[in-house]
């Protein structure tokens, strides 16, 4: 059963964490899975989908960019529709987040 709660909160807070990698700037597919792997444990074949629907729905813009060792790398980097809706998302977590430690914290 936590795995299952972990797992639903990774995906529930996923889109978050892509919108936060790429407020620090531009990031090809491969590097913002690594570092989502790293952070939240979250797994490359779930990014890709995921970029796709950000790319459809405005929210990040791409750029192809050749590489020298290896096959061209698409790079991904925040619209001002996906900028708006990161500090939209960042707001409801940190209120979300505060209010649940709150509760846990005042348990027996």
């Amino acid at each position: 059963m936590t795995d299952s709660i972990q797992v639903q909160l990774r995906k529930g807070v996923l889109d978050l964490c892509v919108l936060a990698v790429l407020s620090r700037g531009e990031s090809y597919g491969y590097e913002i899975a690594s570092t989502l792997v790293a952070a939240v444990g979250m797994g490359e074949g779930t990014i890709y989908p995921l970029m796709r629907r950000m790319q459809n729905d405005g929210l990040v813009a791409t750029r192809i960019v050749e590489s020298s060792n290896g096959p061209p790398r698409k790079y991904y980097r925040l619209t001002p529709l996906g900028r708006s809706i990161f500090e939209a998302h960042r707001r409801d977590w940190r209120t979300l987040a505060g209010s649940v430690d709150k509760l846990l914290e005042d348990l027996p």
